[in-house]
């Protein structure tokens, strides 16, 4: 199969990819998503075999209208309706109960409660509606790296796997949707995402649950990000926190052998005397760019064999920099450079 990379105007060729049960790659303001007809089991399987994803993983929903998710839903609440309201089309995720027999468990994981997201992006709610049908969006890239930012970052990924790649630029979020999960009685985020947790209590004016971001092992996950290793580059990711020292980090680096990839704000690499073997790639100069840049800077050093080790400043996690810190310690594994 040839992976096409097509712009605005093909847009009716990338309906008719969907339509035909094939996966066509589109862009949101957060990551890139990969989708196929959620209505289509055959075209949903095909989407797991892509990415080498696990059965057990549920997809997100990914919709064009409100009236569109309520063919499926069983009940929207009226504190569902407010965030629906305050922040669809836009970076949350919303987990509801579903209708029987609606959707297949190659979407549900198995459940009976979807995940689904209404993306701010004009380009991929003309592709749903010309599709006429939900697509299934988890990002669009080998299951387990760092999710794509560019059409570029997908087709290095999913070249020969997927019929197309809807091409709109980079992404300005670039960390995935909040996931907020309203199957249950007190609202729980599963994922953090640019829409935070003070975003949501005050549209709502009642408490969230926001410490729910792994299950076991013997658990299915009810939203993507919760079970597996994710957003891993090829290189040992290490976090270095904020009261490490990168004097320290400098040093370490100076007496490695090989060259060392650091990622960090222009504050911090304009502060230090860097030795020559360290590779260093910018985050900008807060937690916002921060979250933009990561993965795409995660992708640079995978065209660097030779390193081994990134060095990545570690947040205080507030507001948006949750979201940067729950997907470095994925990335990193929980590995802090003070473990070193």
């Amino acid at each position: 199969m040839k992976t096409l990379i097509l712009k605005k105007d093909q847009i009716e060729q990338a309906a008719n990819f969907i339509k035909e049960g094939e996966l066509v790659s589109f862009p949101t303001e957060t990551v890139y998503g990969l989708g196929a007809d959620a209505t289509n089991e055959t075209a949903v399987k095909k989407v797991y075999a892509a990415k080498g994803r696990p059965s057990d993983n549920p997809l997100i929903v990914t919709v064009s209208s409100v009236e569109m998710v309520t063919k499926y839903v069983d009940h929207i609440s009226d504190d569902a309706q407010k965030l629906i309201k305050a922040f669809w089309p836009g970076s949350l995720t919303m987990i509801f109960k579903l209708k029987p027999n609606v959707l297949s468990k190659a979407v549900t994981g198995g459940l009976n409660t979807a995940a689904f997201r209404f993306p701010q992006n004009q380009l991929t709610l003309d592709l749903i509606t010309k599709a006429g049908v939900p697509i299934v969006g988890p990002s669009a890239n080998t299951s387990g790296k760092p999710s794509p930012t560019t059409a570029q970052h997908v087709y290095h990924d999913l070249n020969g796997k997927i019929a197309a790649i809807l091409d709109d630029g980079p992404t300005t979020v670039g960390v995935e949707s909040t996931v907020l999960d309203m199957s249950v009685k007190t609202p729980s985020i599963l994922r953090p995402g640019a829409v935070t947790k003070d975003d949501i209590e005050a549209v709502i004016h009642q408490n969230v649950i926001d410490e729910l971001h792994h299950v076991g092992t013997d658990q299915t996950p009810k939203a993507p990000g919760m079970k597996y290793k994710h957003y891993a580059p090829n290189a040992q990711v290490y976090i270095v926190d904020p009261e490490d020292s990168w004097l320290d980090v400098a040093k370490w680096i100076e007496s490695h052998p090989q060259p060392v990839g650091v990622m960090a704000f222009d504050n911090v690499i304009s502060s230090i005397d860097w030795p020559m073997n360290a590779q260093i790639v910018t985050l900008g100069s807060n937690s916002r760019t921060a979250s933009r840049d990561l993965f795409a800077d995660l992708r640079e050093f995978d065209n660097h064999p030779e390193i081994k080790i990134i060095f990545t400043q570690g947040l205080k996690p507030s507001g948006i920099a949750e979201a940067y810190m729950n997907r470095l310690n994925k990335s990193a594994g929980q590995m802090h450079f003070k473990q070193l």
